[in-house]
């Protein structure tokens, strides 16, 4: 029987050209980018990559991951990261590499994701801020934004925050942490003066989770909710779902880490 060997690789990408993870006919995919790589420096080795779960169109990340299998082994870490590296489209970056064991599944593995969604308001700002920031023209109550943001921590009924729920969803869910702060993480000299982030944490996130919880929150701070909403919201009798989705290209996957 053929020996297989295991690897967890660490990337980051700039999301603002891609449409999300997962390979689709005639469009260009982080997927279809990192396999036609590997196929390329692998010399056409044999090999399958699975992801520790799918981002949408446009969504970046500072630290995702993804699982290689591999019927050879990799002899040289660093020589494999700088190869790898060199063939990488420019808004792709592998960071780390590492051997797991054949029990390793990256897809069911017990995780804790952090994920950050940068904003600014009240203005229109630089065009070069755009594949990462969402502006908001409107002026925005942060203050009550931000009280608004630690009702979501703890466990709740988060059905009314799933793009296109069915009956047969776990909607019982437990963010560790959400708060909503001012972005000293990213900087450029075109960015506005003042930007924010909402910060989330939590072990399982549904299909547009967050981008729909900051859809509500920018309601909140446009006066169009009120805390209350958000509190009803949060409860398994709610009968609504929340409507706006924030644009992808404000969310970041911060980190993953594998418990």
């Amino acid at each position: 029987m053929q020996k297989k060997y295991f690897y967890v690789i660490t990337i980051q990408y700039l999301g603002y050209r891609f449409h999300g993870w997962q390979k689709q006919p005639n469009l260009k995919t982080l997927h279809l980018m990192i396999d036609r790589t590997l196929n390329f420096i692998l010399e056409k080795k044999k090999f399958k990559t699975l992801t520790s779960g799918r981002t949408d169109a446009m969504v970046s990340a500072e630290q995702a991951a993804f699982e290689l299998f591999l019927e050879e082994p990799i002899e040289d870490f660093d020589a494999f990261l700088a190869l790898f590296n060199y063939n990488l489209p420019q808004d792709i970056r592998a960071k780390t590499i590492r051997e797991v064991d054949q029990d390793f599944n990256i897809i069911q593995h017990s995780k804790v994701k952090e994920y950050l969604y940068l904003f600014a308001f009240g203005n229109k700002f630089h065009p070069f801020c755009a594949p990462i920031l969402t502006t908001i023209l409107d002026n925005l109550d942060i203050d009550l934004m931000q009280q608004g943001a630690k009702l979501f921590e703890g466990k709740h009924y988060l059905k009314a925050y799933c793009y296109k729920p069915t009956d047969n969803g776990i909607y019982n869910r437990t963010i560790l942490k959400c708060e909503l702060v001012e972005n000293n993480i990213y900087t450029a000299n075109f960015f506005p003066e003042k930007s924010y982030m909402l910060r989330v944490k939590g072990k399982g996130f549904m299909r547009n989770q967050i981008r729909l919880m900051m859809g509500t929150l920018i309601e909140l701070g446009q006066g169009k909710r009120t805390l209350q909403d958000i509190e009803a919201s949060l409860k398994p009798d709610y009968k609504y779902n929340m409507q706006y989705i924030a644009p992808a290209s404000g969310l970041i996957l911060n980190s993953i880490e594998f418990e």
